[in-house]
């Protein structure tokens, strides 16, 4: 195994690691990091197996991190939605209060 393939193997677990703690920033600069290691590895192609491995382990854990960031997004989103409609209220009862 190239030593590009390792460094991508090991950042996708850092990366794993990140997204079960909901480590936001660990995240983006893990993100930053695979890309590295992927454009890395793509230069310097030895296993061309253990790389399609790796780089479809890669693929799943992206699919799952969009699928959680796009499920804290929804929640977010909803609590703002709360929080606008608690002003609106409290402001409502200022008036008339």
């Amino acid at each position: 195994m190239s030593a590009a393939v390792q460094i991508l193997e090991e950042t996708g677990s850092a990366l794993r690691v990140a997204l079960a703690s909901q480590n936001w920033e660990a995240i983006g600069e893990l993100d930053q990091r695979c890309r590295q290691a992927v454009d890395e590895a793509m230069l310097d192609v030895r296993d061309e197996a253990t790389l399609r491995a790796r780089m479809e382990e890669l693929l799943a854990l992206y699919r799952e991190l969009i699928d959680v960031c796009q499920g804290e997004q929804r929640k977010l989103a909803t609590d703002l939605i709360q929080l606008n409609q608690s002003k609106q209220g409290a402001k409502v009862y200022q008036m008339f209060g």
